[in-house]
C-alpha cells in the first residue's frame, strides 16, 4: 500500500507541477490574443497539448533534481509562449501590457485558492482515487502559490519586473525604467543568489504564509 501511495504522490506532483506552469504560460499568449497579439495561438502555443510547451530542462531536469536532492520545494518552467508586446500595447497601452505580464501569476493564484476549496472535500480519502485527488489539489495549492509569488519577484526576465517596467512606462517613472534596465544582464545572476542563499527564506516567506492559509 506504501509504493501505491508513493506512486500517486509522485504522479500527483507531476501533474500539478505541470498543470502550474504550463497553465502559467498558456495564460500569457490568451491574454496577449484578447489584445489582438495572434502571435502565440498562431504558433500553436494556446493548445493545452503538454508537449508544445515543455522545456526538457525547467519542465522536466529541474524538478527533477530538486524533488531527488529533497529540496524544500519544487518550481520549473515550461517554454515561454510568444508574444509581441508591442501589438498589445499598440491596442490596449501599457496597462495592456501589465495584463499579460501578470496573467501567469493571476492564474496561479485564482487555481490556489479554487483547490483550496475542494481540497478537505478530499482531506480523508477512501480510495485511491479520492487519494491522489487529495494529493494533487494539495500540491496545486503548494506549487501555483510558489510559483506565483517567485514570478512577482522584480528581477527581470521574472513578470513582477515586467509589470513594473510596464507601470514605470505608464507613469514615466524613468528612475525605475533605468534601474530595470541596468540590472537587467545580471537579472539571472540575482535569481540565483538569492535561491542558492539564506535570503530565499525571506523571498518565499509570502508564498509560507499564503500556503498555511489555504491548507488551513
Amino acid at each position: 500500500m506504501s509504493n501505491e501511495l508513493e506512486v500517486l504522490k509522485i504522479a500527483a506532483i507531476i501533474f500539478s507541477l505541470m498543470v502550474a506552469i504550463i497553465g502559467h504560460e498558456i495564460m500569457h499568449g490568451y491574454v496577449a490574443y484578447r489584445y489582438g497579439d495572434s502571435t502565440a495561438k498562431s504558433a500553436g502555443r494556446l493548445s493545452i497539448n503538454p508537449i508544445v510547451h515543455v522545456d526538457p530542462i525547467g519542465t522536466i531536469l529541474v524538478p527533477a533534481l530538486l524533488y531527488i536532492s529533497g529540496a524544500p520545494f519544487l518550481f520549473g518552467w515550461a517554454k515561454p509562449v510568444p508574444v509581441n508586446i508591442y501589438t498589445v500595447i499598440s491596442n490596449g497601452g501599457y496597462r495592456a501590457a501589465i495584463a499579460v505580464a501578470l496573467a501567469g501569476v493571476t492564474y496561479n493564484f485564482v487555481l490556489a485558492v479554487a483547490a483550496s476549496f475542494l481540497f478537505p472535500v478530499f482531506d480523508q480519502p477512501h480510495s485511491l482515487f479520492e487519494a491522489f485527488v487529495g494529493l494533487f489539489l494539495m500540491y496545486s495549492i503548494i506549487y501555483n502559490v510558489v510559483l506565483g509569488v517567485f514570478n512577482l519577484w522584480p528581477f527581470p526576465p521574472l513578470d513582477g519586473a515586467n509589470a513594473l517596467r510596464y507601470l514605470a512606462m505608464e507613469f514615466r517613472w524613468k528612475p525605475v525604467i533605468d534601474l530595470l534596465n541596468r540590472i537587467e544582464r545580471i537579472g539571472m545572476i540575482l535569481l540565483i543568489i538569492v535561491i542558492a542563499t539564506p535570503l530565499a527564506k525571506w523571498f518565499f516567506m509570502p508564498a509560507s504564509w499564503l500556503i498555511n492559509l489555504l491548507l488551513g
